[in-house]
Order: C-alpha cells, then structure tokens, then sequence
C-alpha cells in the first residue's frame, strides 16, 4: 500500500493536523506522526494534505461546510 492509500483509509485527529501544521511552520517537507513517515514533494503538497484533514475532520464532526461567496464589480466608464 503506498502512502496516499494510507493516508486517505485514516482516521484523523487533531494531532495530526498539528503536526502537518508545524511542519509547514518550519519548512519542512516530511512529517512523522504515530510512527509513520510521509515526504510531500512541496509546501503546496503538504497544503493540500492540511486541507484535506480539515475538510475530513469537519465532515467527520458533522460541521455544516463553509462557504464563501465573493462578488467584485467596478464602473468601467
């Protein structure tokens, strides 16, 4: 089983989140929690993995997904 599979089949606790966090915080690329090792190739990687555990935690929690609407207009005269 390669790490994505592994990693997509966990359940997620908010140590984990921590710890891909303070990962990012120091510019690192590999994060080791409860004796596994994952390496992201790049900080948008190791990104999308921290949205990733915050949307399934959320989920998890029975959190109402947020969503954002955002409208920008102008006059162009």
């Amino acid at each position: 089983m390669d790490d994505l599979s592994e990693q997509i089949s966990m359940t997620y606790t908010p140590e984990h989140l921590q710890a891909l966090r303070e990962a990012l915080a120091s510019g690192e690329h590999r994060v080791t929690y409860e004796g596994k090792s994952i390496e992201y190739r790049s900080v948008a990687d190791l990104k999308a993995a921290i949205a990733e555990v915050e949307a399934t935690m959320a989920r998890e929690s029975g959190a109402p997904k947020s969503r954002q609407i955002r409208v920008a207009t102008s006059k162009a005269l």
